[in-house]
């Protein structure tokens, strides 16, 4: 164990050295690596022309028209199911996973299912399905919500937070569908460690459907994709963006830390290998505790600044909706902000990437629906409720005026501002929590990248810790360097991953119909126990 650790250390030294250098490794690895990989991000992030001004990236459609189908193909669970979800999170119907006296030979559900095969169905797991909910929840909630936000309503008006909100109650259907199959055909070591995500539901699923071939390749590519996204979109890009408003919020060029993010790094990846070495369970102590905090934090400063600024609240929504409809001066009229709003929403909550499906699978139930209905409160919180919570203060603090950012960084800096304006030292309290956004982001995806690895290339310990060692090396690397082709070749394979998952989903969601029927039936019966 020590040796995996000292190893990050031996890696990390010449790393430094060239992170500092004017024309270092780092300038010299992105340009040659953005010539060998250049098609591959131009091909995820190819953007169709629809002519006046409309430019739509293509792996939108699928995203979109997948939560669509799914909100219909399930009866709008992601509305219908919202309390029950509610409250299997708060534990009401933790009963069902021991309630043996339902169990009789003969006993049948209101859905007609028998209770008896439930009874067989695998409900070993490492986490609560609160925990499994913040594990999935840290990795989607942080920059995307701050600086991708600022970037929507800066481009597409007030009006793209309307269709933020409505991408993020549609993708409250995919998350449910993914995260239903991530549990249903996980698999269990024999150390009752869970192995589970797309991986595993496309080769399983898709088996039994008579497609195993179609299934191995679609998992392979994912797990490709999953590893490649962990390093850069969740590990790198975090790092970096939470260095530079560090740096910034200390004095910028004239910070102490400027010019020593490997620093930075250290203490970070430092701080990252200590809980990712504990596996799923040690990351969901840490989360269930960062989560709650860091989004209630955020939500009322929020509020705050909102009703501190009462007088401008019935404008705001004024200019959401009349902004969603009709916009003035946008390129593309009502659908370029229509595509701002689903494709910051899209950026932001990963319904459909395939991504929660693997936190979630390691929760503790014998029902797979039963996670699928927590999972669907996810797009619901970080979307519609802390993404909604951003534009609203850019909005009503008219920091929407002038020139809107033009990258992640200076977007950051940008809703910093706008809460500085009303509360004067908030944005020493951002940058805390923004640092805590990149952290629990990062040992999520640490997560969501040793499933992708361990499914490539076995279970081994000796496997865990290379990816793990990996993984610290690219934080301090993503912290002092700027590495722009690595991270957009990266945040490519992150959407890359919807590919693969989406597939599955549509051939599997009969699948998925069945999970929900049996659920519900057993709830019912529970009630009326």
């Amino acid at each position: 164990m020590k040796k995996y650790l000292l190893s990050i250390f031996t890696l990390i030294l010449p790393l430094l050295t060239f992170a500092q250098d004017e024309k270092g490794l780092d300038q010299i690895i992105d340009e040659k690596f953005g010539n060998a990989t250049g098609w591959f991000v131009d091909l995820i992030f190819y953007q169709i022309d629809f002519g006046g001004g409309i430019k739509i990236f293509w792996v939108l459609f699928p995203l979109i028209l997948g939560a669509l189908y799914f909100t219909f193909y399930f009866n709008f669970i992601n509305f219908r199911g919202f309390f029950t979800s509610i409250n299997i999170v708060r534990g009401k119907y933790d009963e069902l996973d021991h309630h043996e006296s339902m169990i009789a030979a003969g006993d049948s559900t209101p859905g007609g299912d028998n209770i008896e095969t439930i009874a067989i169905e695998n409900h070993e797991g490492e986490v609560s399905h609160f925990q499994a909910l913040t594990a999935a929840l840290s990795a989607t909630v942080g920059l995307g919500n701050i600086a991708g936000v600022a970037i929507a309503v800066s481009i597409g008006g007030a009006g793209a937070t309307f269709w933020m909100i409505v991408a993020g109650f549609l993708g409250m259907a995919s998350k449910f569908v993914e995260c239903t199959l991530g549990v249903k055909y996980r698999d269990i070591g024999e150390d009752g460690t869970v192995y589970g995500g797309p991986m595993y539901y496309l080769t399983k699923g898709l088996k039994s459907k008579g497609m195993g071939g179609l299934g191995k390749v679609l998992a392979v590519l994912f797990a490709i994709f999953v590893i490649g996204g962990s390093f850069g979109g969740g590990n790198m890009f975090q790092v970096n963006q939470a260095f530079q408003l560090v740096e910034n919020i200390t004095g910028g060029d004239q910070s102490f830390l400027h010019g020593y993010g490997w620093a930075f790094g250290l203490v970070m990846a430092v701080l990252v290998g200590i809980v990712i070495i504990g596996g799923i369970k040690k990351i969901a102590k840490v989360t269930d505790k960062i989560v709650p905090f860091m989004v209630l934090i955020y939500v009322l400063a929020s509020l705050f600044v909102i009703f501190a600024k009462y007088d401008m609240i019935g404008d705001a929504f004024a200019q959401i909706w009349n902004g969603a409809f009709s916009p003035e001066g946008m390129a593309g009229g009502v659908v370029g902000v229509l595509v701002q709003g689903f494709r910051r929403a899209a950026f932001s909550n990963e319904a459909g990437i395939g991504s929660a499906s693997i936190a979630h699978s390691a929760v503790k139930t014998k029902y797979a629906a039963s996670e699928g209905m927590v999972a669907l409160l996810e797009p619901f919180i970080d979307t519609v409720v802390v993404c909604t919570m951003t534009a609203l203060v850019l909005i009503i603090t008219g920091s929407l005026a002038g020139a809107g950012p033009s990258s992640d960084a200076e977007a950051i800096l940008m809703t910093s501002g706008a809460f500085g304006s009303v509360i004067s030292w908030f944005p020493y309290v951002l940058t805390v929590a923004v640092v805590l956004f990149a952290f629990s982001s990062m040992i999520s995806w640490s997560y969501y990248g040793y499933q992708g690895w361990s499914f490539l290339f076995g279970r081994t310990k000796k496997a865990e810790y290379i990816y793990k060692v990996m993984f610290c090396v690219f934080v301090v690397v993503g912290a002092a360097a700027s590495l722009n082709s690595v991270i957009g070749f990266s945040d490519a394979m992150v959407f890359a991953m919807m590919v693969p998952n989406m597939i599955g989903l549509v051939l599997l969601a009969p699948k998925v119909k069945a999970e929900l029927k049996k659920y519900m039936g057993v709830i019912k019966a529970f009630k009326a126990s």
